[in-house]
């Protein structure tokens, strides 16, 4: 029986996270797993069941939004800060380190897509992390943008970007434009059905708007995790890798991954960037299991 908790961790500028703190059926302190979900969304697009899997094989999993998303506060909201969000990450660590069921030298970290990219420079950046699981990250902004968005449309992308910025300098609040639209009328971050789908489930009212700041894509732009993996090492990383991923782009993924040290295992699942939460559930989630209890072991 897993039991799910409610925690929040207060950070030094006093915005507050929201967290679920899943327990394993179990006493004394437990290696344990922080969690988060990637670009734009919250801890209730599909991640939960991941988070009770890994807890029911033993771990204690703490599974948090970001600033400014969900349950947590922080403004502007809908705005995403790849650096704000990993430095938050680190008093997740923290806050973990302080409570009784949790074995502070036992904590890994599990990243998936804008996260997994996260992942990867917490990974690098940060040793109390003992293992990392990497879920079709991001790793590269400049490239993935650089394929989506065509050439004759970067200079009007680029003059937006300018025109909020001076906006926000004679005070107006950050511009905003839609998360999913498959309509090429309106300005969205992603239009294909896969995102789509995924985004506009269903979750409780009041927890996820169809919106996204404008400077959050000016900084998905630039930010290139991957720059990071060589550094994880003597950290043991996962990375899972979707075959046919054109959010994440799947050559990107596996480019990264030879560039990984040891000790490192890569796991091709088939499928698009969102199978992970879907058909491919069972195979993603048992990899991660496995992996760790192969580094952090669950009792």
């Amino acid at each position: 029986m897993v039991e799910r908790t409610e925690e929040l961790i207060h950070l030094p500028d006093g915005t507050v996270l929201s967290a679920w703190l899943f327990l394993p059926d179990a006493t004394g302190p437990r290696a344990t797993i922080t969690m988060a979900h990637g670009f734009g969304g919250t801890k209730f697009h599909g991640v939960e069941p991941v988070a009770r899997k890994l807890a029911e094989a033993g771990f204690v999993v703490s599974l948090h939004d970001h600033r400014g998303f969900g349950e947590s506060g922080g403004e502007p909201r809908h705005d995403i800060d790849p650096y704000q969000q990993i430095e938050d990450w680190r008093r997740v660590i923290s806050h973990l380190q302080t409570l009784d069921v949790v074995d502070a030298d036992r904590i890994g970290v599990w990243g998936t897509s804008y996260a997994g990219g996260h992942a990867l420079v917490l990974g690098a950046t940060d040793r109390r992390i003992k293992a990392v699981y990497s879920q079709v990250p991001t790793i590269s902004g400049t490239e993935s943008t650089q394929r989506r968005v065509p050439p004759h449309l970067t200079r009007e992308l680029e003059r937006s970007f300018a025109a909020d910025e001076l906006a926000q300098a004679r005070g107006k609040a950050p511009a905003t434009q839609e998360f999913v639209n498959a309509d090429l009328a309106v300005t969205a971050s992603y239009r294909n059905t896969d995102a789509i789908n995924f985004y506009l489930q269903e979750v409780p009212e009041g927890v996820w708007e169809n919106r996204v700041t404008v400077q959050s894509n000016r900084r998905a732009r630039s930010y290139d995790p991957g720059h990071w993996v060589d550094r994880i090492t003597p950290t043991p990383l996962m990375m899972l890798v979707a075959t046919h991923d054109t959010v994440a782009p799947t050559d990107l993924a596996l480019r990264a991954y030879e560039r990984a040290l040891e000790p490192k295992e890569l796991v091709l699942l088939p499928g698009g960037h969102f199978d992970p939460y879907l058909d491919g559930f069972d195979a993603s989630t048992d990899a991660a299991v496995r992996f760790f209890r192969s580094y952090l072991q669950a009792g």
